[in-house]
């Protein structure tokens, strides 16, 4: 038995630009965490598992592929996939058990969604790029020792 070159690629753990998305590892723990959670309660659970979690699926033939495709999403198209899966079950039938099923789903997307947005900057460069910005002002001003000519 031998493994065609586009599963041996899809199955090789491969450094993609996930790494340079801005997630730390625990970060992306969370978000793997909230999926599986999310799998758990949902119906839409398959897709979620796939995509989060393939070793989970390992008798499907596909699941390796399916897992390589996603990783290489980028936080904000993940974002987009595990809403839009997590609000879609909800608009064709609409009642308190579709909607908490399919919360921590909806959650996942969100994580993910904060996910692309970056990370939060420090105190130090923000009082940094004020203080740049004040002394900015009195050169413009023509006042240096906070007098009024």
């Amino acid at each position: 038995w031998k493994m065609s070159s586009e599963e041996a690629a899809a199955a090789a753990p491969t450094k993609t630009d996930t790494d340079d998305d801005g997630m730390s590892w625990w970060y992306r723990w969370i978000c793997k965490l909230a999926g599986v959670l999310g799998g758990i309660c949902n119906l839409t659970a398959f897709v979620l598992f796939l995509c989060e979690v393939p070793f989970c699926c390992q008798f499907v033939e596909f699941a390796n592929v399916v897992a390589a495709r996603a990783d290489r999403f980028k936080p904000w198209q993940k974002a987009l996939f595990y809403c839009g899966m997590a609000l879609f079950p909800i608009f064709l039938s609409f009642s308190i058990t579709t909607l908490v099923g399919n919360a921590i789903a909806f959650a996942t997307g969100v994580l993910y969604g904060l996910a692309s947005l970056g990370k939060k900057g420090d105190a130090v460069g923000y009082a940094r790029l004020q203080h740049q910005k004040q002394g900015d002002e009195e050169k413009l001003s023509g006042t240096t020792d906070g007098s009024v000519p």
